[in-house]
């Protein structure tokens, strides 16, 4: 066995398999560039952290969950309102998820509640935190599902090993009073522990809709809005998926939609 061959078979067992695949390679740029050994070595470990750092990245891009081709890059910041879209920059960096705080997205249906909480969530999981994205409802279902089957301990400690949880569209839970206790218990048990995001297009003054009982539904609203950033979409924006089919029609019919400046 050849000594790089014998590298290759240590570096396997030591897991470094990013290492053993590009030491042949580099051995050759090191000699014919004369890096010292010191240099050599560096250069091998940067590119197995590298990789071993990809590899995480798609590895929780995998467990997130995340709604496809809803990133920042086809996020339409026009659309919102200076004040936010000067907030988005900070929120991306997720500063706010050790501090375990919480991101509430309030606005109409189609606004882009939701393209917004992923799009987010990708950059999050870009710089290495842990994120899972789930209707709300499908949360709930499986809540109480542990719940009849005596483990729902257990899958709360399975959530909890995420940093953030997105919960979307809180709203169209349906709002039963085995639903209602469960969400509260999930909402109670990362309470000043890890971050909650929930997008939804009820109100804090229509979440009695959610959870029935004014003392649950205030506890509920203490827990998520202490240590919380609320964005609002605002009544003024439209639904994303009405002017989509709007422009669609106006396609279909062979015409042009007006040009905003021409309205002025």
């Amino acid at each position: 066995m050849s000594v790089l061959e014998q590298i290759n078979h240590h570096c396997k067992q030591l897991r470094l398999p990013t290492l053993a695949q590009v030491v042949p390679e580099t051995l050759t740029l090191a000699q014919q560039q004369e890096w010292s050994l010191d240099q050599f070595l560096l250069t091998l470990l940067e590119q197995e952290l590298d990789q071993r750092g990809q590899r995480r990245i798609d590895r929780l891009l995998r467990e997130a969950r995340l709604p496809p081709g809803k990133t920042l890059a086809q996020f339409d910041q026009s659309r919102l309102p200076l004040r936010l879209r000067r907030q988005i920059p900070w929120l991306a960096e997720g500063e706010f998820i050790p501090q375990a705080q919480n991101l509430l997205i309030f606005g109409q249906p189609g606004t882009g509640k939701t393209h917004l909480a992923a799009a987010l969530a990708y950059e999050w999981v870009q710089h290495n935190f842990s994120v899972w994205f789930t209707p709300a409802y499908k949360l709930v279902d499986g809540l109480l599902r542990a719940k009849r089957d005596y483990e729902l301990e257990r899958e709360l400690k399975r959530l909890d090993r995420f940093q953030v949880v997105i919960l979307d569209d809180i709203g169209y839970v349906q709002q039963s009073r085995e639903e209602m206790e469960v969400l509260f218990t999930f909402l109670a048990e990362r309470y000043e522990r890890h971050s909650v995001v929930i997008t939804s297009n009820l109100v804090f003054s229509q979440w009695d809709q959610i959870f029935k009982d004014p003392l649950t539904t205030a506890a509920a609203i203490d827990r998520v809005v202490h240590h919380s950033r609320i964005i609002e979409f605002g009544a003024e924006m439209t639904s994303v998926r009405a002017e989509a089919a709007a422009q669609r029609q106006l396609q279909e019919l062979g015409q042009q939609p007006p040009d905003p400046e021409s309205q002025i």
